[in-house]
């Protein structure tokens, strides 16, 4: 709404919020273009496409000639982004809101721009609304409301200035202290929301993806990471006289994480990881030049050590998948994490999709490579195209995957934070949740890798290289043969076989469908997997 006022021009959009905005040259609803009807201007052969422009000075207008600054007032009353209060309910049953032949929502909506239009200004109108509410708790509808409606305020922070020649000064992070480099980096979407949620918020929030409900949380297992990232962030917006060069607080700042727990949505509470100031001063990360004052040997160093990563294990990596490797490997070494050895297998080769189309596309004379690569690309391709429809998805390989994206969400965000000291990958190319899904289950049927790269010699090289590097942080089981890795289960398996009568009754009650009018009742079930089985064998 600010730079349409400053630039002199209409917003297009499909949010209806923007008719309660003042804005000069209008607002058009894409809903209202006509993209098929294209028109010729004559008097200058012109091409224009034919749309609606709402007015908020004609629509108050036909409203008795409205005051304009009661709309805001109205958008909070009829519910919007900011504010559904079932208190509101309390109000439209009250004030016997002039009513229209239409149906409910447009009488509401009719009726409360009609009440409106008889007040002077939204002062005069709120204490109206208040009086028909119960006096307890009138005080906080009415800090609610007011609040709500400074939403529709213009914004006193010159935008246009960003657009002009690159610069924004943020109120927030002027506040908070933080380093130049930082303001700027936010300014221009360098860093992610996560990171001005955690300066400015102190709450994050991490997105739940499809994972498996009964174990704990796939972000969990980044949750170290994390903490170094909120102890970068408090040495950032710490004042010199709050932290002193080589210093700490004793006290360590607490975030909020909003994240699944079980099957509910819970805020935790998670501390910051304590760093030396003169180790970790992110104020020193000026951008002179592209001269660092914080080396780019102390700033990979920092990363790597987060990473739980040494520098000699990516020194055969490519630049661009040095980061992905490096988290690989701290995805490998949690205890978090219950990977296999085809589930490495499986995103590494997953990796190598970049490499190769680079190789198919190399410009210039033909590589002599692209036969092998596209033959590979192209049989990488296919695995992503499920053979059976509707096939059913391994939830545990799911999490496993789940987890190594959060590894990597944060690890790139720590990357960033740093100022890039190891390249940032394509993640269009590097990650492909069909395509690992697909390899997991070919490496645990028949294919194995190696028969899958012969057709590459230098795509098997890289994927060597890769392999190598991961297996140096990976625990030795991983590797170990099956019928040894095994062993372990099936001692467990023989203990479980000897549980009581009663409590063999218990589980064989539990597995049993039992209410199949239930149309959710699938979500009762302790695991997926044993309500397959049980429904096959009935």
């Amino acid at each position: 709404m600010t730079l349409a006022n400053h630039w002199n021009c209409p917003v297009l959009s499909s949010d209806s919020d923007f008719c309660i905005f003042d804005l000069k040259s209008g607002f058009c609803p894409l809903s209202s273009f006509q993209w098929r009807n294209l028109n010729i201007v004559k008097t200058t052969q012109d091409y224009y496409i034919p749309a609606k422009c709402f007015s908020l000075d004609a629509f108050c207008h036909y409203f008795s000639n409205m005051n304009k600054a009661l709309l805001p007032l109205f958008a909070v009353l009829c519910g919007n982004d900011h504010v559904n209060l079932p208190i509101i309910e309390t109000f439209i049953s009250k004030a016997r809101l002039p009513l229209s032949s239409k149906g409910r929502r447009y009488q509401r909506v009719v009726g409360l721009l009609n009440w409106l239009s008889h007040f002077d200004d939204p002062t005069e109108a709120l204490d109206h609304v208040l009086k028909h509410l119960p006096k307890k708790g009138r005080e906080d509808v009415k800090e609610l409301l007011c609040c709500s409606m400074e939403e529709y305020q213009p914004s006193q922070v010159k935008l246009q200035d960003f657009f002009h020649c690159g610069t924004y000064v943020c109120p927030d992070a002027l506040n908070l202290g933080l380093p130049e480099w930082v303001q700027v980096a936010l300014a221009k979407g360098q860093l992610p929301p996560f990171i001005s949620d955690a300066l400015v918020l102190q709450r994050t929030f991490l997105h739940t993806q499809v994972e498996n409900m009964q174990r704990p949380n796939a972000h969990k297992i980044a949750q170290p990471i994390r903490q170094i990232i909120y102890g970068l962030l408090l040495n950032a917006s710490s004042h010199p006289e709050d932290i002193s060069q080589n210093t700490v607080p004793s006290q360590p700042l607490a975030f909020n994480e909003v994240e699944r727990v079980n099957k509910n949505i819970k805020i935790s509470v998670v501390y910051a990881k304590q760093l030396l100031k003169d180790h970790s001063d992110l104020s020193k990360l000026t951008e002179n030049i592209g001269c660092f004052q914080l080396p780019l040997a102390r700033r990979q160093m920092l990363l790597l050590e987060a990473l739980k990563v040494k520098q000699v294990v990516l020194e055969s990596i490519p630049a661009l998948l040095q980061l992905p490797v490096a988290v690989t490997c701290y995805w490998l070494q949690s205890t978090e994490a219950k990977a296999k050895l085809h589930h490495l297998q499986a995103l590494l080769l997953g990796m190598l999709m970049e490499p190769l189309h680079a190789i198919i596309n190399c410009p210039g004379e033909e590589d002599p490579r692209a036969g092998g690569a596209k033959t590979l690309y192209e049989e990488l391709q296919r695995v992503k195209t499920p053979t059976r429809p509707g096939a059913r998805l391994d939830l545990d390989t799911a999490h496993v995957f789940c987890q190594w994206q959060c590894c990597l969400q944060m690890g790139l965000y720590l990357n960033q934070l740093l100022s890039t000291p190891l390249p940032e990958p394509d993640l269009t190319q590097l990650y492909s949740g069909s395509l690992v899904h697909g390899l997991c289950q070919q490496l645990l049927a028949s294919t194995s890798a190696e028969s899958l790269l012969n057709m590459c010699p230098e795509a098997k090289q890289l994927y060597e290289h890769l392999f190598n590097a991961t297996r140096s942080c990976a625990p030795a089981e991983l590797f170990l043969p099956k019928t040894q890795s095994n062993s372990k289960k099936r001692r467990q398996k023989k203990k479980a076989g000897s549980q009581s009568k009663n409590q063999e009754v218990t589980t064989s009650n539990t597995r049993h469908w039992g209410d199949r009018s239930n149309r959710f009742g699938l979500l009762m079930v302790e695991s997926l997997e044993e309500h397959v089985e049980t429904s096959e064998l009935e």
